[in-house]
């Protein structure tokens, strides 16, 4: 704080002009860049997903184009035929089917004709392979269920293992051949060069920035496109879970990706084989434009930071002086008294200064008004609370008895006002009980005045008035309630009227006697006034 020298009023104000002009300079370049790059990101995250849509569909694509081709393949004569006539032929000791060489010579035949098969095999329903084009015993193992899924799907798709990260990804799928009558015999399968789907990643990509490409349910890449050089890790184990997880959400992913850089990508899973297509974007080169303009945004905020902090250096000069012709009438106000009025000499700062210090002035003595009258007042009712009631209760009984005089006290209470409650809500109970109260406070007089005693409990203070006085004004005011209607309901009051001292000469025994007369008024069938008896004492007295 001394190296700022906050000591000083000048140094003070340039402080205030900077941080004035730094917060909400910064705050909307800083709202500005979060819409922009917010703006960007769901275009960016569009345009990801239409590609890893697209992809999704050119490999479905190309996956049934293969399968189709092995449909055609097994519907020929020549694998049905001569795998039924193997069938028929003798097996070994493990169960194993003869080779038949016609069948792998066709097979060699279309395999030649169609290089995006690696192999093609034919299997019977246990597995077992009768023909292939290439080692028998590395063919891909068929096991479960297979034949059942064959039969209800008419395809089949095995993804096939690595041993190492380098080797290329296999997948095997399969077609049922079937024989006379629509007899299941086997199945006619080809292991698929994957290298073929590169042209349909590159056609996917959204830009040449963009990378597409296909990861396994355990993280390994199986093919892609806008990576450079070969593929030599897996995904993260914690990104391709949070993508598998996330398939469904309307936002991007930012996450670390295969060559350690960080991306914002979408994915989509493919059913079979349970695969997930990717497409990714290098953040940095997502919000490149977004990072520049806030950078330039930056700059200039530096700049009119720079122009604010030599104009307030400027300016304070000529604003300290005006402050002080105000010290007196601020040290005024601080000592309590806010009937500071100060003149108005002449125009300018000082002129403007010295009205806004008496214009805040009076709003501070406007509001302590305002304070001391809530204090005193019901907030519901606009009467006056219990706390100013008996305050002023004690008053008028000290200056009743050193006077001499009476005063009269109404104590009422709204009839069956919990039913009314219960019958059309709160609401509606405390615009009734707004009602009442106006139409007491319209039935006194201006020395008069009326308090909220508590719930639906009203008093009224009738200052040099007798009992015989206070009646009528309460029968004026049962007369007036009587023409006002609340939620389509007459309102009644039971009224109880006392008077001092006659009976009582403590504000706590005058309000009791009030509340006496008011439940015998309800007793009695309430809607009615009663007056309060008077003291044995003071009518010995009068005698």
């Amino acid at each position: 704080m001394r190296w700022l020298r906050l000591d000083s009023i000048r140094h003070r104000l340039l402080l205030f002009a900077v941080m004035a002009t730094l917060v909400p300079s910064a705050s909307t370049a800083w709202i500005s860049y979060e819409q922009h790059r917010r703006a960007s990101a769901a275009r960016i995250a569009d345009n990801l997903t239409r590609a890893s849509n697209q992809t999704a569909r050119e490999v479905e694509l190309w996956l049934k184009e293969r399968l189709l081709d092995l449909r055609v393949f097994a519907s020929s004569y020549e694998v049905s035929e001569n795998l039924e006539r193997a069938l028929r032929g003798p097996r070994s000791p493990a169960g194993r089917l003869a080779s038949t060489p016609r069948l792998g010579e066709y097979l060699n035949s279309v395999r030649s004709r169609l290089t995006v098969y690696q192999d093609l095999f034919v299997v019977d329903l246990q597995g077992h392979p009768v023909a292939s084009t290439g080692d028998r015993a590395a063919l891909p193992l068929l096991a479960g269920s297979w034949q059942t899924e064959l039969a209800a799907n008419n395809w089949l798709v095995v993804e096939g293992q690595r041993d190492r990260v380098s080797d290329p990804a296999r997948i095997a799928v399969a077609v049922p051949v079937t024989g006379s009558g629509a007899r299941l015999l086997g199945a006619l399968g080809a292991t698929l060069d994957l290298a073929a789907l590169q042209p349909a990643l590159e056609r996917a990509r959204p830009d040449s920035t963009a990378r597409v490409f296909l990861v396994a349910r355990d993280g390994d890449v199986i093919a892609a496109a806008g990576l450079a050089g070969s593929i030599r890790a897996p995904l993260p184990r914690g990104a391709a879970l949070e993508l598998w997880s996330r398939l469904d959400a309307p936002h991007a992913t930012e996450y670390r990706s295969v060559d350690g850089r960080t991306v914002i990508g979408r994915a989509r899973a493919l059913e079979n084989p349970p695969w997930l297509v990717v497409a990714e974007l290098p953040t940095d080169l997502a919000f490149r434009e977004v990072n520049r303009l806030r950078n330039m945004t930056m700059l200039v905020v530096l700049a009119v930071l720079g122009v604010v902090g030599l104009t307030a250096w400027r300016l304070s000069h000529f604003i300290v002086r005006p402050l002080d012709s105000l010290t007196t009438g601020a040290a005024k106000v601080a000592s309590g008294d806010l009937s500071v009025d100060l003149p108005v000499r002449g125009g300018g700062e000082v002129g403007y200064l010295t009205r806004v210090f008496n214009d805040m002035v009076a709003r501070v003595r406007e509001s302590r008004q305002e304070l001391e009258r809530l204090s005193v007042t019901d907030g519901l009712t606009g009467l006056y609370n219990r706390r100013h009631l008996m305050s002023s209760l004690d008053q008028e009984v000290r200056r009743v008895k050193r006077q001499g005089g009476t005063f009269a006290l109404l104590m009422m209470d709204i009839d069956h006002f919990k039913r009314f409650n219960d019958t059309h809500g709160h609401q509606a109970g405390d615009e009734a009980l707004v009602g009442v109260a106006g139409a007491i406070h319209g039935s006194l007089r201006e020395v008069d005045w009326a308090a909220r005693y508590g719930g639906e409990e009203l008093v009224a203070v009738l200052p040099d008035t007798g009992l015989d006085g206070a009646v009528e004004v309460a029968e004026r005011i049962r007369s007036r309630l009587a023409e006002a209607e609340f939620s389509g309901e007459k309102i009644t009051l039971s009224i109880g009227v006392a008077a001092f001292p006659d009976c009582g000469e403590t504000p706590e025994a005058l309000i009791a006697s009030a509340d006496a007369a008011l439940y015998q008024a309800k007793r009695e069938g309430r809607d009615r006034v009663v007056r309060a008896r008077r003291r044995k004492t003071r009518e010995v007295r009068s005698r």
